[in-house]
């Protein structure tokens, strides 16, 4: 019968990584976590995660959002839901090489966390800028246009659909350099974001985020339009994180 982890307390594993997520992102900082435990071996190929009870409270989200979480996991092969009484959900053993050998070439190369900062520092910027200069009545439809088309997009398409908003909103911002860099550091994110699975949970987190952030810049809101910008790059950070770092 395989061992499953035990409470918290003093010698609790877990707990360098486990924590209360923050309320903008919870579910994406508790995909980051539980994947941290999962890739850093904390809990060994055949044993249990702790239940999910205690896992929700630990991270301070429902169970409702942890299970999606756990879906999440399952989808990529990392974890397994087993019924009956000693049921739960079992970490699975590492394989040898395949996909996640060609995920970490890939990465090899990119300072992911240098890539991250520099991406929220041109972001906020940026809508920071929009909202504080105003925006053209032309300049707003082209905003509200770029965002309409990610709520249109396919699940295929919409990568490409959100790059065209943040770039959208990068160009509009008065400042040829800064859309030239976010231009360079975007390109960089894609491929980063192309080694990670598309979650629809995330994109509909996004899509509200998108929503709040557009409304933000249009009413003239640099505070809020660049606290929402950070609470959404933080969002993808977690994620990359989550499943590259």
């Amino acid at each position: 019968m395989s061992r499953d982890v035990g409470p918290t307390g003093p010698g609790d594993r877990l707990a360098p990584v486990l924590r209360p997520v923050r309320a903008g992102n919870g579910f994406e900082e508790a995909l980051e976590q539980i994947l941290q435990v999962v890739r850093l071996g904390l809990v060994p190929g055949g044993e249990r995660l702790p239940a999910e009870r205690e896992l929700a409270e630990r991270l301070g989200i429902s169970r409702v959002t942890l299970r999606e979480v756990l879906r999440v996991l399952q989808d990529q092969g990392l974890v397994e839901a087993r019924r009956g009484r000693y049921g739960g959900t079992f970490v699975l053993p590492r394989g040898d090489g395949g996909g996640e050998d060609e995920l970490r070439r890939r990465v090899a190369g990119v300072d992911i966390e240098d890539v991250l900062r520099f991406r929220e520092v041109l972001e906020t910027g940026a809508a920071g800028l929009c909202a504080a200069h105003g925006l053209t009545g032309q300049q707003a439809d082209r905003l509200r246009g770029a965002l309409d088309r990610t709520r249109e997009a396919p699940l295929a398409d919409y990568r490409r659909a959100d790059t065209l908003l943040h770039l959208t909103l990068a160009g509009l911002c008065g400042s040829p350099s800064l859309t030239a860099q976010y231009a360079a550091v975007r390109a960089t994110v894609n491929d980063l974001l192309d080694c990670i699975p598309l979650l629809v949970r995330n994109l509909e987190h996004s899509q509200r985020q998108h929503a709040a952030l557009v409304e933000a810049v249009l009413d003239g809101d640099a505070d809020g339009a660049r606290e929402m910008m950070r609470e959404h790059c933080a969002g993808t950070a977690a994620l990359l994180r989550g499943f590259l770092a």
